[in-house]
């Protein structure tokens, strides 16, 4: 069973940056790519950026593309850098696995962590 914890939360202001981990364990080589969503009160949740444990291929939400960065270490540890923080990207962050190719919808993820909130103030 594949597990996964975020991690890097918390309280920012407008522009800050803020970098959020997520830690893999398990049997990661069934995983083909790890994605990051959010979800704000009320709203459903969305995608924000996934790639492929091998490098292939990395894709952004164009709400985020050119502020946040995603990254690994290794195949058991993504990373997610969120520069120039705006109120809007208020949420909790999940970290999501799948054994899919070039998927960004969160159905096609099958594994998930627990969230970590990070809240933007003005």
């Amino acid at each position: 069973q594949v597990q996964l914890i975020e991690s890097g939360g918390g309280l920012v202001h407008t522009g800050d940056s803020l970098r959020l981990s997520c830690a893999v364990s398990g049997p990661t080589t069934s995983t083909y790519g790890l994605g990051w969503f959010r979800q704000a009160p009320g709203k459903e949740r969305e995608f924000v950026a996934a790639f492929h444990w091998r490098g292939d291929w990395t894709n952004y939400a164009a709400s985020v593309r050119g502020r946040f960065t995603i990254s690994r270490v290794n195949n058991n540890t993504g990373y997610l850098e969120m520069n120039r923080l705006q109120v809007e990207d208020t949420a909790i962050y999940y970290c999501a696995a799948t054994t899919r190719v070039r998927v960004v919808e969160p159905k096609r993820y099958i594994y998930w962590g627990q969230g970590t909130q990070v809240t933007v103030a003005s």
